[in-house]
């Protein structure tokens, strides 16, 4: 392989890929079957995010009956949609995910393109689904602006001085989260503060706009990368840009998760390209927006044994170590050692307070006791089990 080719990329793998493509007559039934489960991916995310505004089971708790102006753009059109149907369009948004990403090499690439693009636009105008977290970033953001409190060492409990709720962010938050000081890097609790003072629509229809546009952004990322690396982009893309997760939890919740892969992704792709200083300073980028960005650094280390890869390395974790340290800084001038809280509470909030975690899910259900504590400890070697055997 060429030093200054893309990682990753042979000739043979190009070959073989054209060699796998079946015949033209099952290609066009593919290539039908695959805009037919485009549809139905709009279709679902249209009736989702129109019935969201008047249907409990797609809102989270706080906005039960809450101003118009959260409800998003179909709000005078929406209507109520049962349990059962909520379930139900929900399995056919998925079943239709599944049929896109088997058919996507067959379905031309603007038709997926142009439906993730539909997606994200609809997901965008609805109101938040599903977690009151986006209430949680200008909590955070305006404890530490408005009220001087440092978001590291308490929840925005500050939002309720006085003997009456007198900020009107504060019923917004999330019971769970009112005492739980921010689990989000520095940086993106830096970006937050602009909408400390904002309006809650605004900043809430803010943060769903960068959603949409990370999500954008991730998959036209992710298409030249695959072109980089001589690989049909159409399933990558489809892959992600098209998740139920990513549209409609994402981007319909406005979660920063999709700024932090956006980071991620662009750091994968400067690598690939042999950007690597570039690479490392974009993956501590990801890593101070949330700390999982951080597992990337590792692999990327140690992807490459073609020549020249020490020095490869070096410029990587020069790039990582220039940020890291400029982040840091940064941190510690405006957050002081509560900084070093964040850990803890990941920890807190892994183990306790979040029910999308298995452990957390127990706890909730079952209440602490030594099977939960041995389960995640069993989860946490199993983890890092993989972790070093994929290494």
């Amino acid at each position: 392989m060429s030093v200054n080719g893309p990682l990753g990329v042979t000739a043979q793998r190009s070959r073989a890929f054209e060699l796998r493509k079946p015949a033209n007559a099952t290609r066009a039934g593919s290539s039908r079957l695959g805009q037919l489960g485009l549809a139905g991916l709009l279709l679902t995310g249209l009736l989702i995010s129109i019935s969201a505004a008047s249907t409990i089971a797609l809102l989270p708790e706080p906005l039960y009956g809450s101003k118009p102006s959260l409800e998003g753009a179909f709000a005078n059109i929406s209507f109520h949609l049962p349990l059962v149907a909520v379930i139900a369009t929900l399995t056919l948004m998925f079943v239709s995910y599944v049929v896109v990403v088997r058919c996507a090499e067959d379905i031309p690439a603007r038709a997926i393109l142009t439906t993730i693009a539909a997606l994200n636009a609809i997901l965008l105008l609805a109101p938040p689904l599903f977690s009151t977290d986006v209430f949680s970033y200008q909590g955070y953001a305006r404890e530490w602006i408005t009220y001087g409190a440092n978001p590291y060492l308490t929840g925005p409990t500050a939002l309720a001085a006085g003997p009456a709720l007198a900020d009107p962010l504060y019923p917004y938050i999330g019971a769970d989260w009112i005492n739980t000081p921010t689990v989000y890097g520095p940086l993106f609790t830096v970006l937050s503060a602009p909408l400390a003072t904002a309006s809650i629509a605004a900043s809430l229809f803010t943060y769903k706009a960068v959603a949409a546009i990370s999500c954008m952004g991730t998959v036209a990322l992710i298409w030249h990368a695959s072109r980089l690396r001589g690989l049909d982009p159409a399933r990558g893309v489809a892959l992600f840009g098209l998740n139920p997760l990513v549209v409609v939890y994402g981007v319909g919740g406005g979660h920063n998760d999709l700024l932090m892969l956006l980071l991620s992704t662009a750091a994968i792709y400067a690598v690939l390209a042999h950007r690597e200083w570039t690479g490392g300073a974009l993956a501590m980028l990801a890593t101070a927006v949330k700390l999982t960005a951080g597992l990337v650094l590792p692999f990327a280390l140690a992807s490459g044994v073609e020549l020249g890869a020490s020095k490869r390395r070096r410029s990587l974790l020069l790039g990582a170590s220039v940020v890291t340290a400029v982040i840091a800084a940064l941190s510690f001038s405006l957050f002081g050692i509560g900084i070093f809280n964040l850990i803890p509470t990941l920890h807190l909030v892994q183990t306790s307070r979040d029910s999308h975690s298995i452990v957390g899910f127990m706890i909730q259900v079952f209440g602490r006791s030594a099977i939960t504590d041995s389960v995640g400890i069993a989860l946490g070697v199993v983890f890092l089990y993989v972790f070093v055997k994929l290494l």
